[in-house]
């Protein structure tokens, strides 16, 4: 990585590549997060880790323990179920917003998001445990196009937070899953009672949607394939 660039940009880079690799699990829940380590990972600076860590601190991905430096959040069953609910309370009130006040632009835009997740394999072909990123960020794009007529910035931005923190629990749910889920059929479906304007139901098959990524993981908990979540309990 190059050592030229200015100091604002060596941050940045080092909390969008942390931050990813927090989403991603590929910094496993709970983990404790060496500063030197980083440093040596990212090639960055001691200051450009430590000020990505307090941005993502901020964001809930990271928790900063006294005297014991900083530590990848940890997951839970509790905080799996209130973000759940959480989200679920966001996510159908932007969506009922957007079918009530979304124009064509937005119809537009859904279905080219919906077009180009379709199109996307889901799995990492060198290694079918993990979600394959392209397939992460049309997923990510699909639901923010969604709920992307709402009209409410601020409703968004707590949509925003609460899907990157659903994000570690849905990459952790894709292994665990005891039969292969139609994802495909899911955001059709939702895509569908979207446009023809039914928020009852595309509030419903959301809801659903949501619902069925917290359900695999815990009952993947409750048979004990998950450790890390029962652990946080």
């Amino acid at each position: 990585m190059p050592r030229d660039l200015p100091g604002a940009s060596l941050t940045q880079t080092a909390y969008e590549r942390l931050r990813a690799d927090l989403l991603a699990c590929r910094l496993r829940p709970g983990e404790r997060l060496r500063i030197a380590d980083l440093c040596a990972a990212l090639g960055v600076s001691l200051s450009a880790v430590r000020e990505a860590l307090s941005r993502l601190t901020a964001e809930g991905l990271v928790v900063a323990e006294p005297q014991r430096g900083f530590r990848a959040a940890p997951i839970s069953v509790a905080d799996l179920r209130d973000l759940t609910a959480a989200r679920i309370e966001i996510e159908t009130l932007c969506l009922r917003r957007a079918i009530a006040s979304g124009d064509v632009g937005w119809e537009e835009r859904l279905v080219a998001a919906h077009h180009r997740l379709s199109r996307t394999s889901a799995r990492d072909p060198a290694d079918p445990d993990r979600v394959a990123e392209p397939w992460a960020e049309a997923h990510g794009a699909y639901h923010e196009a969604l709920v992307a007529g709402c009209g409410s910035p601020w409703l968004l931005r707590l949509r925003a937070i609460l899907y990157a923190q659903s994000e570690r629990y849905r990459r952790l749910s894709l292994p665990l899953a005891r039969t292969e889920r139609d994802l495909a059929r899911e955001h059709r479906e939702i895509m569908d009672a979207t446009l023809a304007r039914d928020a009852d139901r595309a509030a419903a098959l959301l809801t659903a949607h949501l619902q069925l990524t917290s359900a695999i993981l815990l009952d993947a908990e409750e048979s004990a394939e998950m450790p890390a979540l029962a652990a946080g309990r």
